[in-house]
């Protein structure tokens, strides 16, 4: 398999550091608020990517952190007069009901910051003994200057990444680039205690702590959006590569930017929308498909009318589904004929095609495209009159290549559930007298064709 690595702007052959484990991170969330349409990109890619990879034989080891103390929690928390532990608490509820609706498992580690203190203060404390921080007001900062490869990943020259930026009078920053490893505490603001006294961890730091613990100094791939390879990932490799002084990952995979009917998603302008937004309108699994679709390196454009669209080509895949599972339960038990064998022979070279696409920088669209070709033939070729044996070969086949794409779980229990769940936010709206919410899952239900009925007894629903 081939992957595109961010560190060297090319496709690499993926050689993992143990033969048949990969070790990978991804980075997660900040938990104050539901999580974006452009958040969704790379929990979905990197969730296919860590799919494939099991599909192909690699034991994977996968970690995706929660951000849960940093300034805009601490904001939200005093807005609700909650401590930040409950803000933090609900939101990573809510990530884990939206992540499920998009088909993303659960990472094998899901560390939290407010858990990992001793760990990142362990960590600064090995960058400070090699000499590349400095003090100030209880601040502890990294000295970028230090580190002869900063910028690597970014392929930017420092010189011209601080002409580009200032240090302010007054400022604690002795160079524009360098960031801040450990914050002192402000007046109400969470701590803990530190050899540079009470404070909390900087951003940029959780990420190499907790990666370190549960995957080593070295990983063989990190991943996330295009928009943290600076200063994020940059920041990471300093520290990280800064207390060991070896390779902190082997392989830097990074998924292109979404725009909103052709303009970059903004609050601004009001093309921003959470995940929990679109599921009112639409099942999250077209979501998913609609993400692999495109290349992940590719920037894609997100609108109802393609949203629109990619909900009838996964209808498709599911009419072939429903029907092979028709044919399965009609035909004989009898064993395929020759030409039924030459069909077998056929069908499997969709799969040779969907792993040639896989194996080149998970190529997904490809993938998808010989998925539909399978569709093709299946509908084509196989009928009434086809053995028991034939039939499975192909249902099994197509439920395979679906799988490792996290597709095609849904079984109408599943939408029941999912209609159950949009009427418990609209009571929950009803109750909160927040009667435009009520109001639009209502309609928006409605535009699925579910009916709802207020009775005394409670809501009801049908199907019109």
């Amino acid at each position: 398999m081939k992957v595109f690595n961010t560190m060297t702007r090319k496709k690499e052959e993926l050689i993992p550091l143990n033969p048949g484990e990969i070790k990978m991170y991804s980075c997660g969330p900040t938990v104050y608020n539901y999580f974006h349409i452009g958040n969704a990109r790379p929990f979905i890619i990197f969730d296919i990517l860590r799919r494939y990879l099991e599909y192909r034989g690699y034991k994977v080891t996968f970690v995706q952190n929660f951000t849960d103390v940093d300034d805009k929690i601490i904001k939200k928390a005093k807005e609700e007069n909650k401590t930040e532990k409950e803000i933090a608490d609900i939101y990573i509820g809510e990530y884990m009901k939206d992540a499920e609706g998009l088909i993303i498992r659960k990472a094998d580690y899901h560390p939290r910051v407010t858990e990992h203190i001793p760990e990142i203060i362990n960590l600064i404390k090995r960058i400070e003994d090699n000499g590349l921080t400095y003090t100030v007001n209880g601040n502890v900062y990294y000295n970028t200057k230090k580190f002869s490869d900063y910028g690597k990943l970014s392929k930017q020259n420092i010189d011209e990444l601080e002409a580009g930026a200032r240090v302010d009078v007054g400022d604690e920053k002795q160079n524009p680039m360098d960031f801040v490893l450990w914050k002192s505490q402000k007046p109400g603001e969470p701590a803990w205690e530190s050899p540079w006294g009470l404070g909390r961890p900087g951003w940029h730091i959780e990420c190499s702590a907790m990666s370190m613990k549960y995957l080593g100094e070295t990983m063989d791939i990190h991943s996330g959006g295009q928009d943290l390879i600076f200063p994020h990932h940059e920041n990471e490799i300093a520290q990280s590569e800064g207390a060991t002084g070896k390779p902190f990952a082997n392989y830097w995979m990074h998924n292109g930017f979404i725009n909103i009917d052709n303009e970059k998603m903004s609050k601004s302008l009001g093309n921003f929308f959470t995940v929990r937004e679109i599921s009112r309108q639409y099942d999250l699994e077209v979501v998913r498909f609609f993400m692999i679709s495109s290349h992940y390196r590719s920037p894609i454009n997100f609108s109802k009318e393609l949203l629109d669209s990619i909900k009838n080509s996964l209808e498709r895949l599911y009419i072939a589904k429903k029907n092979l599972l028709y044919l399965l339960e009609k035909a004989q038990d009898e064993d395929g004929n020759e030409a039924e064998k030459n069909l077998r022979i056929k069908l499997l070279k969709h799969k040779d095609r969907f792993i040639e696409a896989m194996d080149d920088d998970l190529n997904t669209a490809d993938a998808v495209s010989s998925i539909f070709d399978l569709v093709r033939d299946i509908n084509s070729e196989i009928n009434g009159n086809t053995s028991k044996e034939t039939v499975l070969y192909a249902y099994n086949l197509y439920m395979e290549l679906a799988s490792v794409l996290g597709l095609l779980n849904k079984e109408e229990e599943d939408i029941d559930d999912n209609i159950e769940i949009l009427i418990a936010e609209r009571q929950k709206a009803r109750e909160e007298k927040n009667w435009a919410l009520a109001d639009k899952i209502r309609e928006d239900l409605n535009s699925k064709g579910i009916i709802l009925e207020d009775t005394p007894s409670g809501v009801k629903w049908r199907r019109a």
